[in-house]
């Protein structure tokens, strides 16, 4: 099949040609990174016989998969002067999200990530960044105008590990917000790549209050809390929702997500499939959430809207699960279309 023609400008970043794209326009900022994933299953990276490498890092999956679903997105970050930064740039550009926010660093590498998986689907981690190039970025080099457009600002904990990218996570944010901009937060914890459990703590609620959207998972609320009943309505409410935020969801992986808003709260179930690899279900998630909200921020109002739009969002990660790697794995709108149609009756009248 012929590659899809992408239009770029003079430094080879891709460029959103489609009418009223910006209106929509999801920015996600944070790390980019290459996942190197055994070819088989349920072993341990010293087992394991060969690696495969795949793109990945949460907020360059999210952005693709706002993407792919036929939304307009755009990436903030550093990646190495390499071939494998390069690459990883390019991918963005072929996935047709926009990449002028990408910067170069001449003196760290691409970050790697090694992930095993286990036999119940489950990953395991051993990062290498000492440092990576995503660490790098300064203030300096963000694209202002890009923050400024984006009508909702996506951003992880890992870029608030240490500086100078934490200073620009937070310099991004607040030209964001001060633009109208949405801000969506997904900590997405990697326990290793803090200092201790006590500084992830502390960095991840940093910034904790500034958020419009949060999406955390089940153990990120009992790390959070200490509190080991993460089912607990009245812990989420007490100690993680506060007076500015517009939506909090709980993902529960294949159950499906909680939602909380100031006015209603409930669970939409999880679509059911078989699992192959579980790396990108989350970003999947989040990219079919953001999608939607992107096109309609009303969900924070009307219940039934965002019940839909978290069921979407629960097929998007469920379409991601059946096939191995992240962004090789995200999926068309079509296809998570396909799937709701196929398990949940009704859907096609609802949309």
């Amino acid at each position: 099949m012929a590659e899809d023609y992408v239009p770029c400008d003079s430094n080879n970043h891709a460029l959103n040609t489609e009418e009223g794209a910006n209106d929509s326009l999801v920015v996600c900022f944070g790390e980019m990174l290459i996942d190197f994933v055994p070819t088989v299953g349920g072993v341990s990276l010293a087992e394991a016989p060969a690696f495969k490498k795949a793109p990945g890092g949460a907020p360059a999956n999210v952005a693709v998969g706002i993407s792919r679903l036929g939304g307009s997105s755009a990436f903030i970050g550093k990646l190495g002067d390499d071939d494998f930064g390069y690459m990883l740039s390019d991918i963005l550009k072929r996935n047709n999200v926009d990449n002028s926010g990408v910067r170069f660093d001449s003196t760290a590498r691409t970050a790697l990530a090694f992930i095993t998986l286990r036999a119940d689907g489950e990953r395991e981690f051993l990062f290498f960044r000492h440092p990576s190039a995503d660490m790098l970025l300064q203030e300096s080099e963000l694209d202002t105008n890009l923050l400024e457009q984006a009508r909702i600002f996506h951003y992880g904990s890992i870029s608030l590990i240490s500086e100078p990218c934490r200073s620009s996570h937070i310099a991004a944010m607040r030209i964001a917000k001060k633009s109208g901009s949405i801000l969506s937060y997904d900590p997405n914890l990697r326990l290793a790549l803090w200092p201790s459990a006590e500084a992830a703590r502390e960095g991840i609620m940093s910034i904790w209050e500034q958020a419009d959207v949060i999406k955390i998972s089940e153990e990120e609320i009992t790390f959070l809390t200490g509190c080991d009943d993460h089912t607990d309505d009245k812990v989420v409410l007490d100690k993680l929702f506060h007076p500015n935020l517009k939506l909090l969801i709980v993902t529960e992986g294949s159950e499906g997500c909680r939602y909380y808003t100031k006015e209603f709260k409930g669970r939409v179930p999880g679509v059911k499939v078989k699992p192959v690899d579980t790396t990108g279900a989350g970003d999947a998630f989040v990219g079919g959430m953001l999608s939607n909200l992107a096109f309609n921020l009303n969900l924070f109002e009307d219940e039934k809207l965002l019940r839909e739009a978290l069921l979407f969002a629960n097929a998007c990660g469920a379409v991601t699960v059946t096939e191995r790697g992240a962004i090789p794995a995200l999926p068309t709108k079509e296809a998570v279309l396909k799937l709701l149609e196929k398990v949940s009756p009704g859907w096609k009248a609802q949309t």
